[in-house]
């Protein structure tokens, strides 16, 4: 069986902000060559070597867009980043905007799959950016939990199968990271101060720390690792989670100081 031991040819999906773009750009400074995924446009140069165009929702849009990017090519690792986020109390969740987050996190992510990995090279790699929210209850993010504990369960299953052919699959569940997504919510003091109050390393996430797990996830480095979920938070989901609804929680206060420590 061959086996990818070097950096190749990646795919990334989300490629054009936030998390997934700061990935294309950390596994370009490691010497892969970025194959880019989004429903935006994504720019060519500086290791971008290829760029398609399409929704994950769309199975036949995603097949086409990756048969497209593999013909130039083998795709040895992929990195599915391509995500959305929204705040809705439980009982004001519409059926548009739960399967909404179900097609886009969830579904978006079978789809990836399910046409990579008949492309995808023996011996190689894929990482799902799922969130910390995928195990930890959110008052406000009940149908984004739910999509993202759907990618955990599909990133392991992925990986107990795809096993015999060398291929990995893990999770990256990350904290709270200042991106395009989330800046509607972070630029409000009140929201980022009650997650930085929470969060033992105390600050928020940048995309250039989550991009470095994946870049790891993805290197030889990582041979065998495989169904895993790295929280990188923080530390926040050591802790209760702040409300996304409403005044947020009193910060958690730093426990008294004794003479003898």
């Amino acid at each position: 069986m061959a086996t990818v031991t070097q950096p190749g040819r990646v795919l990334v999906l989300g490629a054009a902000s936030g998390i997934g773009y700061q990935c294309a750009r950390t596994l370009v400074e490691a010497g892969w060559q970025v194959l880019a995924g989004d429903m935006a446009e994504v720019e060519l140069g500086d290791g971008v070597v290829d760029a398609v165009m399409f929704d994950v929702r769309d199975p036949d849009a995603v097949d086409a867009g990756i048969a497209r990017l593999a013909d130039s090519g083998p795709i040895d690792a992929v990195v599915n980043a391509a995500g959305l986020a929204r705040v809705a109390p439980f009982e004001e969740i519409t059926p548009h905007g739960w399967q909404l987050l179900i097609d886009v996190n969830l579904t978006g992510a079978f789809n990836v799959l399910r046409s990579a990995v008949p492309r995808l090279s023996d011996g190689g790699s894929i990482v799902l950016i799922s969130s910390i929210d995928s195990t930890l209850p959110v008052s406000g993010l009940a149908h984004y939990c739910a999509s993202k504990a759907g990618v955990d369960a599909l990133a392991r299953s992925a990986a107990l199968e795809l096993g015999p052919r060398g291929i990995r699959c893990n999770v990256v569940a990350p904290g709270v990271v200042r991106t395009p997504l989330m800046a509607s919510f972070l630029d409000r003091p009140e929201i980022s101060d009650s997650f930085t109050s929470r969060t033992p390393m105390g600050r928020l996430g940048t995309p250039e720390e989550i991009a470095d797990v994946v870049a790891f996830l993805v290197s030889p480095a990582a041979r065998w690792v495989t169904g895993v979920r790295i929280p990188v938070d923080g530390g926040l989901s050591l802790r209760e989670h702040p409300s996304m609804l409403g005044p947020p929680p009193a910060a958690v206060p730093a426990p008294p100081r004794k003479d003898n420590q």
